[in-house]
């Protein structure tokens, strides 16, 4: 009998865009998923008996289960024997994603936002070297907002846990909700700084251009904001990021440049500390529609 080792209780984890790391997580090998979003599962056989090693395999898993590997017995009268273990992080490792997309601004239609580009942490802080590719916009109003996806996409995580209500002074805290929307080239969006309690989605939930997510929270100073970073699995070297410190390690994940859809032309890379009016054009609203999307959006 042939024996499948499936992929079961992915659980929450994604390794650090901004430290790399690959850390300890509560994946299972058994029967379901809590997640629907794509994962890389590095596996390794320690030991295997009765059996042809594999050796160390990459594999997918994805949308609540995902067989990972058959193991055929030598000698069928026997059972086979081994042991093992993985490492996994999320995204769909190396996709083709789309450097050229155009997205909607994360606001309503007609909203007014100021962008700034955000610094990566590790080299602010910590001494390391911003990444080549690093992009990640902030997106201010000066009241209170409602934050839209700026893309068709899955939602695959959602945190709300920490209160957004900053304290003045605060330059920088690692305690931000936030929510991870995989779309279907492969790549992540991830929103961070929705206030707590006002997420309007929830993980499994497919999400459009202009979709309400939440509220934009409290910055430091006077004015409210969410940060935009757009993502991609590139490496799933899990083995050159262990025993790194904040001062050494490197991402896992490339950044996406994206260009976006404004009142200011319908291709525009954003241009720090510049007022953006978010406008929504049908083409880039409908452009990943399904035939059956578009049917219902026409009734």
């Amino acid at each position: 009998m042939n024996f499948k080792l499936t992929a079961l209780a992915i659980i929450c984890f994604v390794s650090s865009v901004f430290y790399g790391s690959a850390q300890e997580s509560p994946l299972k090998l058994s029967n379901r998923t809590s997640d629907p979003g794509m994962y890389t599962v590095i596996l390794r056989f320690s030991q295997i008996s009765n059996s042809t090693d594999p050796g160390n395999r990459k594999f997918e898993a994805r949308n609540y289960s995902g067989s990972l590997t058959t193991l055929t017995p030598t000698n069928k009268e026997q059972g086979i024997g081994y042991s093992y273990s993985y490492s996994f992080i999320r995204g769909k490792l190396n996709p083709k994603y789309n450097a050229d997309f155009i997205y909607t601004l994360p606001a309503k239609n007609g909203s007014k936002l100021k962008v700034a580009e955000s610094t990566f942490v590790n080299a602010t802080y910590f001494g390391n070297t911003t990444p080549d590719d690093w992009k990640v916009y902030r997106f201010s109003t000066k009241q209170e907002d409602t934050v839209t996806a700026v893309r068709k996409g899955l939602v695959v995580d959602v945190k709300d846990l920490h209160e957004t209500d900053q304290v003045d002074g605060i330059a920088y805290t690692s305690k931000t909700n936030e929510l991870i929307v995989e779309h279907a080239d492969g790549s992540l969006a991830t929103y961070r700084g929705i206030k707590k309690g006002s997420f309007a989605v929830k993980v499994g939930q497919t999400v459009y251009p202009g979709t309400t997510l939440g509220l934009n929270s409290k910055s430091n100073g006077n004015s409210y904001g969410v940060s935009i970073m757009l993502t991609y699995l590139k490496s799933a070297d899990f083995d050159d990021v262990r025993n790194k410190t904040l001062a050494t390690s490197k991402s896992l994940y490339g950044f996406i440049t994206p260009h976006f859809c404004t009142e200011n032309g319908a291709d525009v890379v954003l241009i720090s500390q510049q007022d953006y009016t978010a406008t929504y054009l049908p083409e880039i609203i409908r452009k990943e529609f399904t035939k059956k999307e578009l049917k219902q959006q026409s009734k």
